[in-house]
């Protein structure tokens, strides 16, 4: 059975300079280790909003250091340094649009300018990459709008088997699966 490895990185100039404190990252990592039964090794980086940075780490923690899923927070929004769905649609395979339209509807439950966030997802080979916005409260309703879908998605493309703590993330799966 394939070891589980996530990996999450934080996508701000500011935390990457140590300007303020890496809070986005760390807030993603507490709902994965809240949520998620299975154990499993991180990978972590902040990096700057630099699509070439972006994409070389999305690609080493994919190719290299085996991970299942990879979520990133931040660089999501319209603004010109805004470029995390470009560096991750450069490195696909295969976008996965739904994840985005699901997330952009569950935030428009709270905020009008939810239609302003370009979250995307995608796979690279048998990891699943899923942009985040940068903010906290932002960060658990996207990911728990989505988060049902996860184990199974990663299940479909070859990797580690994700298992949830059902008394506080329900996943699906079809039964059998």
């Amino acid at each position: 059975m394939k070891k589980a490895r996530i990996g999450v990185i934080n996508i701000s100039d500011r935390a990457s300079q140590g300007v303020y404190e890496d809070i986005p990252g760390k807030a993603c990592l507490e709902l994965l280790k809240k949520w998620l039964k299975t154990e499993f090794e991180i990978s972590y980086a902040i990096v700057p909003d630099e699509q070439d940075q972006i994409e070389s780490t999305l690609i080493r923690f994919a190719d290299e250091e085996d991970c299942s899923l990879v979520v990133t927070t931040g660089g999501t929004g319209p603004a010109p340094r805004d470029i995390t769905p470009e560096a991750t649609e450069a490195v696909c395979d295969r976008l996965l649009p739904g994840f985005g339209e699901l997330m952009r509807s569950a935030s428009l439950k709270y905020v009008p300018t939810a239609i302003l966030s370009r979250q995307t997802a995608g796979t690279r080979g048998s990891c699943l990459i899923v942009n985040l916005p940068g903010k906290p409260k932002a960060i658990r309703e996207n990911l728990e709008a989505v988060f049902p879908a996860i184990p199974y998605c990663i299940d479909l493309i070859g990797g580690a088997r994700l298992e949830t703590d059902e008394g506080v993330m329900k996943a699906f799966r079809p039964k059998g699966a």
